[in-house]
């Protein structure tokens, strides 16, 4: 009895673990939309939705033969959808392409580089300016949204073991804009205010904390959240509109990187 117990409550943690950020980030798209309708459209959310799980669908079978856990794709289909506006669905569908295959392209030893929505959306912003730009809506006075989503997402990251990270960043983020204020003369609220937005969520609870993207170690993790923020600052200095994605797409990678580098080292010196 104790031992069917035991794996009852080992197959529920498994479950919590595994729904609680789709959960989390269907609150924030059903939250954003009925506050404030942020979505371009419900059509061109579905269609990124859509071709981020049919993209991991295919290249899943292709690639490893098996069938793929499409939670991974729908988050990113989400944010896609929530993230990037145009008038176009294109460049939804480019997007959610981008950012799925992103995972079984760009990998070094096993493992992916990049947060896939931080990877599709960046290169988006980047290289299509004309057609797509990026969510600027923040949540104004409507401050029992943005403590709901708060709450539940801090409750996330701490069951799933993140919320250091998250912590890391924001403290961070505050920090750094006081010191952008020196720079600039802006009002320090004026300075910290996008950090409410949607954007802001979605980027703190699902592509710095992302398991599958950030090093393995805790204090590597926070030294990585600081690194993200102060590179932030600096592109924010130098006017650049969507900072805090372009910081994590240089920063993270890198850090992957150097983490896969320095343990492939270790053990041919080991060895």
């Amino acid at each position: 009895m104790d031992r069917a117990s035991g794996l009852w409550k080992s197959v529920w943690a498994g479950l919590q673990s595994r729904y609680l950020s789709p959960a989390l980030i269907t609150c924030i798209l059903i939250g954003g939309q009925v506050t404030f309708g942020f979505l371009e459209s419900l059509g061109q959310t579905l269609t990124a939705i859509l071709s981020s799980v049919l993209t991991e669908f295919a290249l899943g079978r292709l690639t490893w033969g098996v069938w793929p856990v499409l939670v991974s794709a729908y988050i990113t289909g989400i944010s896609v959808g929530i993230l990037i506006r145009s008038p176009l669905f294109w460049p939804y569908v480019l997007c959610s392409v981008l950012s799925i295959a992103s995972k079984y392209v760009l990998r070094w030893r096993g493992r992916h580089l990049w947060n896939p929505s931080n990877f599709g959306v960046s290169i988006m912003l980047f290289l299509a300016p004309e057609v797509v730009a990026g969510l600027s809506i923040q949540w104004g006075n409507t401050l029992w949204t943005m403590v709901i989503i708060w709450i539940l997402g801090s409750a996330a990251l701490w069951r799933l073991r993140r919320f250091h990270i998250c912590a890391v960043y924001v403290i961070s983020f505050l920090a750094f804009a006081l010191i952008r204020c020196l720079f600039t003369g802006q009002a320090y609220l004026t300075s910290i205010a996008p950090i409410t937005g949607p954007m802001y969520q979605l980027f703190i609870f699902f592509m710095i904390t992302d398991p599958r993207t950030t090093v393995l170690t805790r204090k590597g993790q926070c030294f990585v959240a600081f690194l993200v923020a102060f590179v932030e600052m600096i592109l924010r200095l130098n006017e650049a509109i969507y900072a805090p994605f372009y910081a994590l797409f240089l920063v993270g990678p890198a850090a992957n990187a150097f983490e896969i580098w320095r343990g492939k080292a270790k053990g041919t010196a080991d060895g």
